[in-house]
């Protein structure tokens, strides 16, 4: 069984990390290395679940990210709704 974090092993931007990290407007055409990723799920649970308020996470920038966590204030566990289980890995 994989451990929670291992997710990350497989992201498409592994080693690209400082470029998720831009100014401004850079976020939305940064957030393009996102598309196609097989593990963008776990990562936008990670990064909502944690309240991250830096960089590209998911595909999705600060901005959408904090408008999302105010739009669904309600929401507790967002890899519940992200991933259909409790913060898990699938395995593939």
């Amino acid at each position: 069984m994989r451990r929670h974090d291992d997710w990350t092993l497989e992201a498409k931007c592994q080693g690209k990390q400082d470029e998720l990290f831009p100014d401004g407007a850079d976020q939305k055409r940064v957030r393009s290395l996102c598309a196609g990723c097989r593990v963008r799920k776990e990562c936008l649970a990670e990064a909502l679940d944690n309240r991250i308020e830096w960089g590209v996470w998911g595909g999705m920038t600060e901005r959408e990210r904090r408008q999302l966590l105010r739009q669904r204030s309600d929401v507790a566990d967002w890899s519940v709704i992200l991933l259909g289980k409790h913060g898990s890995f699938h395995e593939r």
